[in-house]
């Protein structure tokens, strides 16, 4: 059975990248390959990650491409070259544009540390999402797994799980405790539910 080939995009250190390479190494990832890291940032602590676990990586910066179009075009060239089926965002501190997020339809994942739709959308990335939580004094939030299409937190929702907010959170140890509880529990599953999906979608166009 061909394993759908899975990109990872990120940013900084890569805690739910590594939930997914724990799931791989486990067999939870069995219709996936973690097959291609692409950070946007040089000296991104994911890009060991990756190679520590023998995943391939690369690099694009919008600086060196000029512009978002060239920055977009290049990550568009990796992902053909490694003939990559899914597309997972993860902790990827850059928003795609309509005419990228249009080429993959149902095949961009991201994760949000939220219950969406609260506390999503423009604006509400990391530690600004647990802040505005707190702020708001809300006694139960999570993280969201979700579809990517041109409207920011989106698409379709994936997963869902919850955590308590405890009267003495601050936004650090909240977005620690939503990642461990949360993310790192519900991204490995929707993705590999969606490369499941990827290679029985696949298999049925070839047998017709």
């Amino acid at each position: 059975m061909r394993k759908a080939r899975i990109a990872v995009l990120v940013s900084g250190g890569g805690t739910n990248l590594q939930a997914l390479i724990r799931a791989e190494k486990r067999g939870a990832l069995s219709h996936g390959k973690l097959s291609l890291v692409i950070a946007n940032r040089e000296g991104a602590y994911a890009l060991e990650r990756a190679k520590k676990a023998s995943i391939p990586t690369a690099v694009v910066l919008k600086k060196e491409c000029g512009s978002s179009e060239a920055f977009e075009e290049r990550i568009k060239a990796l992902l053909r070259e490694n003939k990559i089926d899914l597309i997972v965002l993860a902790g990827f501190m850059a928003i795609l544009s309509a005419d990228f997020t249009r080429e993959y339809p149902e095949r961009i994942i991201n994760v949000h540390p939220s219950l969406i739709p609260s506390f999503c959308g423009k604006g509400y990335y990391g530690l600004h999402v647990h802040e505005a939580a707190l702020a708001y004094g809300v006694k139960v939030t999570g993280a969201t797994v979700h579809y990517v299409n041109e409207i920011p937190d989106g698409g379709r929702i994936l997963k869902q799980k919850a955590v308590a907010v405890r009267e003495d959170d601050t936004p650090e140890s909240l977005q620690k405790r939503v990642m461990r509880l949360c993310e790192w529990k519900i991204l490995p599953e929707a993705v590999e539910e969606a490369a499941a999906g990827l290679v029985h979608t696949n298999a049925e166009e070839k047998d017709r």
